[in-house]
């Protein structure tokens, strides 16, 4: 296919995306979603270390050794803005739903398929990569490593569908109820030396402020401007004191060996931070929407986001297949453990190392996502809701006229 050819099927493509996306689309949201998962992605890329030891594979982080990166863990760790894209959508389609005269149970019923459809093909893969590797003798050391990568975002598909499950009962909850449960709890917990059990009932409570809070923006509509910068300050003003003063960890992501993490369970910094986050997304809004008025820009936004599951499910999936692929080929070449990808991330050399890995992760990626993507876009009538690539047909037409057709 010739260059002007592919360009004039590039536009129809484009083109199809634009008609075929609903007048009233927020589209700021899916960018505010599409950012949150990227987020994800790059933070677990960055932060985790897989490295050999005595014929084994153990998970470090850099955050470990190189504090001075704290702060690429308060770029990343974006779940709440998350959580408040999930909870505004779900209030939305809850009452349009009920509008329709759809039942509750069958809202829910199709929203639960939609979240967990795409795990079933990841758990197949690894319950027969695990029988092999077992098969082979791979240290069980290595095998707890590996899953509990592979397995560990999946709470967050739990803590979301049983949020979702709920929005008829939460989504009238302000969010300062939650955030009061969080408070009190962390001061039994760290205050009175409570039992470090109490802190999972931050779980639920800590990820209902941000839910919560985009529940309240759909029953009341948009935050004032200056709502949302107070949101921005004061999460990070607040932040920044528990930091600083009351002994919370400065890294908002979980590193291996520390004795507190904000993450796991959610923290009162955690939920201060995610609060920032959100204010944040808030002030973004508008001029997300002025960009995604470009067709190309909208058209990348809706792609991503017709595949975010299946990015975040495969993700850590992609990152270990290269690193075994890697230890192998140095296996096999009689080279040592490649920097960046084997080794401890002890020094600024691991970290550029890493940067130039990315790549390589982000094709594996792909391969994971060409494999499994119809797992998400399937509906339950089996149709794909994926737009097509052009037709023949359509592609000499695209050249003479350069329009797409929907």
């Amino acid at each position: 296919m010739s260059e002007p050819v592919r360009r004039a099927a590039l536009r129809g493509f484009v083109a199809r995306i634009e008609a075929a996306t609903p007048p009233g689309r927020d589209r700021a949201l899916d960018a505010l979603r599409g950012l949150a998962i990227l987020g994800v992605v790059l933070g677990h890329w960055l932060v985790t270390a897989l490295v050999t030891d005595s014929g084994t594979l153990r998970a470090e982080s850099p955050l470990g050794h190189l504090p001075e990166f704290t702060p690429v863990s308060w770029v990343f760790q974006t779940l709440a803005v998350f959580f408040l894209v999930g909870g505004y959508v779900a209030a939305r389609g809850h009452a349009a739903a009920r509008a329709r005269g759809e039942s509750h149970l069958g809202w829910i019923g199709a929203r639960l398929r939609r979240l967990f459809r795409p795990v079933v093909p990841l758990l197949g893969v690894w319950a027969v990569a695990t029988g092999v590797m077992l098969a082979c003798g791979v240290p069980w050391q290595t095998l707890h490593t590996l899953g509990k990568l592979v397995l560990s975002p999946l709470w967050f598909l739990l803590v979301l569908a049983a949020l979702t499950a709920a929005t008829p009962l939460v989504a009238r909850i302000h969010p300062l109820w939650p955030l009061a449960v969080v408070l009190h709890v962390d001061l039994v917990r760290f205050g009175f030396d409570g039992p470090d059990t109490l802190g999972w009932l931050n779980l639920p409570a800590g990820w209902l402020v941000p839910y919560c809070l985009g529940t309240l923006l759909a029953r009341r509509g948009p935050l004032a401007r200056g709502a949302a910068w107070g949101l921005l300050l004061g999460g990070a003003a607040a932040t920044g004191l528990l930091v600083a003063f009351a002994g919370y960890p400065g890294s908002m992501v979980g590193v291996p060996g520390a004795p507190v993490s904000n993450l796991n369970p959610p923290t009162l910094a955690a939920v201060t931070f995610g609060l920032a986050q959100c204010g944040g997304a808030l002030l973004l809004l508008g001029p997300l929407r002025r960009a995604l008025r470009r067709p190309a820009a909208w058209a990348a936004v809706a792609l991503l986001n017709l595949c975010a599951m299946t990015v975040f499910l495969w993700h850590q999936t992609a990152m270990i297949a290269v690193t075994a692929g890697g230890l192998l080929s140095a296996g096999l070449l009689g080279h040592g453990p490649l920097t960046g990808l084997h080794t401890v991330p002890d020094g600024y050399a691991w970290v550029l190392a890493r940067l130039a890995w990315l790549p390589v992760f982000v094709c594996a990626l792909l391969v994971c996502g060409a494999a499994f993507h119809a797992y998400e876009r399937t509906t339950r009538s089996g149709t794909s809701r994926e737009p097509r690539p052009p037709r023949r047909a359509e592609r000499r037409t695209d050249a003479r006229t350069g329009a797409g057709h929907a």
